[in-house]
């Protein structure tokens, strides 16, 4: 079953969480995602706070940029959540934007270098081990969590380019696509996946995430226009998805058709109601995706 979702967009003020998570357990989403981009919202306390408001809603960090933070904090805090909301998390790891990164003085030479090795040590500090390791970036010496979670808990990679998108395959247990993400490219992130895969040995399942463009009622399509303006999207660029709840169910069964585990519909950053976009996926577009 194609698993759905909805973003809260940080261009929102955090105290319009509550409203807009409680909305969402209610009607019965899924999962609400959250994003941690510079400089609005911190991932991890908007997750923990949204978990803390909700009782069975699933919520998303998409994604955290690894130069911001210490590897061993990243794992503290995110066995913190694991554990005080069993299930219920998903994390997910990424480059950042390399602007912002440079920006705070994080900016790595080799991205890509940083991505494997702080996800390598990330997994196996919330494995319960006990790591060292000398990389170019990661250091630790005999690190272990004294609270790792007791469950297994995956970590997601958000990739744009075929390198990053095969490095997930190989060392994470999902990834996660942006928005503005078309069918293709979804084929082409699983092709790349199951080469990193075949290339680490792994067997074990690995969950495609994509983020897909959404807007309902008055004005929609005028809306999402601005958004394909915004975000540089080319006339034909098939990335957007508009209308009521069988034009938005019939765009969702495409992305999953195509390969796509779930499917989390980004609604504009000048939605009239976020709490009713929720509503809508959740009520109204879940029924008609199997």
């Amino acid at each position: 079953m194609t698993i759905l979702g909805a973003v809260f967009l940080p261009q929102l003020p955090p105290e319009r969480l509550r409203s807009i998570a409680t909305a969402a357990d209610e009607a019965g989403l899924e999962e609400l995602w959250l994003w941690e981009d510079c400089f609005l919202e911190g991932g991890l306390t908007t997750a923990a706070a949204a978990l803390g408001m909700t009782s069975r809603l699933r919520v998303g960090v998409g994604l955290l940029p690894v130069p911001l933070r210490n590897v061993a904090l990243a794992a503290m805090e995110t066995a913190t959540l694991f554990r005080m909301f069993p299930g219920r998390p998903v994390i997910t790891v990424g480059h950042g934007v390399q602007d912002w990164m440079g920006q705070v003085g994080a900016r790595a030479e080799s991205p890509m270098t940083l991505l494997r090795e702080y996800t390598v040590a990330l997994r196996a500090l919330l494995a319960g081990e006990r790591v060292s390791t000398q990389g170019r970036y990661v250091r630790l010496d005999g690190v272990a969590l004294d609270w790792p979670p007791p469950a297994p808990a995956p970590i997601l990679i958000g990739a744009m380019g075929p390198k990053s998108i095969r490095l997930s395959g190989e060392v994470a247990d999902g990834t996660l696509l942006t928005a503005g993400s078309d069918v293709a490219a979804v084929r082409r992130a699983r092709a790349l996946i199951d080469e990193g895969r075949t290339a680490a040995g792994r067997t074990d399942p690995h969950e495609l995430v994509v983020y897909l463009h959404c807007a309902t009622g008055d004005g929609a399509r005028e809306r999402l226009e601005a958004e394909r303006t915004r975000w540089g999207y080319t006339d034909d660029a098939d990335v957007l998805v508009a209308g009521d709840e069988h034009e938005v169910a019939a765009g969702v069964r495409r992305w999953a058709e195509a390969g796509a585990d779930k499917v989390i519909l980004q609604p504009t950053p000048d939605d009239p109601d976020p709490a009713a976009f929720v509503r809508f996926v959740a009520e109204r577009v879940r029924p008609l995706v199997p």
